[in-house]
C-alpha cells in the first residue's frame, strides 16, 4: 500500500468547515445561554445559603443585579464574597415588616425597579399536633406566609410588565408528613397566594408562581440533626423515599429558579414547579 493515496471520504470536505466560526458561535450561544436575566433586577429573600444563595448566584451569573437579605451580619459578608459581583446585601428580617419596608427603600433607591421577587427565606421545626405552641405557630406563619406576602406586596409598586415574583415552597405542602402540620400549612398558603395573584394580576403583565423543592441537604436539613452521624442518617432517610433515589442539589433549584424569573416562562402564572424528585408524585 506504500505511496498510494488514501481514498477520500465521500461527502466531506475538510476545506469548507470553518473551525474559527465554529468556536466563536459556540462562545456566543454560551454567551446567550447565561446571559437570560440581563438588565433585570432581583430581590431574594433568605440569599444567604442553600437554596437562596445558589439562586443568587446562578442569578448573578445570568446577568442579573441582586439585592439580599437576611438576619445575620456574618452569613450575608459570606454570602456577598461567593456571588462576587453585582450584589447588595441588607441586614433584615423577612417576618418583620419594618425591615421590608427598609430593603423596599434600599432597592428603590439604588435601582428604582424590580424585575424578580424571589420569597426563600425559611425553616423546618418538626413538631407533633399536641405539642404545637402558639408562639411556634406564629413564627412558621410569620416567616413563611405573612412574610411573602408583605415582601411582594411592598415590590409590587417598582414592578411592570414582564416582571416576575417566584415563592418557594416544598413538596411537603402536597404530602402528609408527621410533625409538619404548621410547615405544610405555611408552604400550602403561599401556593394559593400565586394562584390569587396570577388573577390579580392579569392585566399588568406580572407572573407569579411556586418553586417546591424535594429533600435538599441546606442548613436548614442540618439544622433537625444533632450530630454528623444523625444528619448522615437524616440524609438516607429522605433519599430512600425519592424515587430517583438520592436529595436534590440546591443547583438544580437555582436552574429552575432561572427559567420562572427569565421569559422563557412567559407563559406560566399562577403554577406549582415541582422539582422534587417525584417524592410527591407517588
Amino acid at each position: 500500500m506504500t505511496g498510494r493515496s488514501k481514498p477520500a471520504v465521500r461527502g466531506f470536505r475538510a476545506s469548507t468547515i470553518n473551525f474559527g466560526a465554529l468556536r466563536e458561535w459556540g462562545a456566543l450561544e454560551k454567551e446567550s445561554i447565561m446571559s437570560r436575566l440581563a438588565g433585570k433586577v432581583a430581590v431574594i429573600s433568605g440569599g444567604t445559603s442553600g437554596i437562596g444563595l445558589a439562586i443568587a448566584q446562578r442569578f448573578v451569573a445570568e446577568g442579573a443585579e441582586i439585592f439580599i437579605f437576611g438576619r445575620r451580619q456574618d452569613a450575608l459578608d459570606e454570602a456577598v464574597k461567593s456571588i462576587g459581583h453585582n450584589v447588595t446585601a441588607i441586614r433584615a428580617d423577612a417576618a418583620n415588616l419594618a425591615d421590608l419596608d427598609r430593603v423596599a427603600d434600599v432597592v428603590r433607591k439604588t435601582t428604582g425597579k424590580v424585575d424578580v421577587v424571589v420569597a426563600n427565606a425559611g425553616f423546618t421545626e418538626q413538631v407533633a399536633l399536641v405539642d404545637i405552641t402558639e408562639e411556634h405557630y406564629d413564627r412558621t406563619f410569620d416567616l413563611m406566609a405573612k412574610g411573602p406576602l408583605f415582601l411582594v406586596q411592598k415590590m409590587l409598586p417598582m414592578m411592570g410588565a414582564g416582571g416576575s415574583i417566584i415563592l418557594v415552597a416544598s413538596a411537603a405542602h402536597y404530602m402528609g408528613l408527621p410533625n409538619h402540620s404548621t410547615y405544610s400549612a405555611a408552604k400550602a398558603a403561599v401556593r394559593s397566594f400565586v394562584r390569587t395573584w396570577a388573577a390579580e394580576f392579569k392585566d399588568n403583565g406580572i407572573r407569579a408562581n411556586l418553586l417546591s423543592p424535594g429533600p435538599i441537604p441546606t442548613p436548614i436539613m442540618d439544622a433537625q440533626a444533632n450530630s454528623p452521624e444523625e444528619l448522615e442518617a437524616l440524609h438516607k432517610h429522605y433519599a430512600s423515599y425519592v424515587p430517583m433515589l438520592r436529595l436534590g442539589r440546591p443547583e438544580e433549584q437555582a436552574a429552575a429558579a432561572v427559567f420562572l424569573a427569565s421569559d422563557e416562562s412567559s407563559f406560566m402564572t399562577g403554577s406549582d414547579m415541582l422539582v422534587d424528585g417525584g417524592i410527591s408524585n407517588i
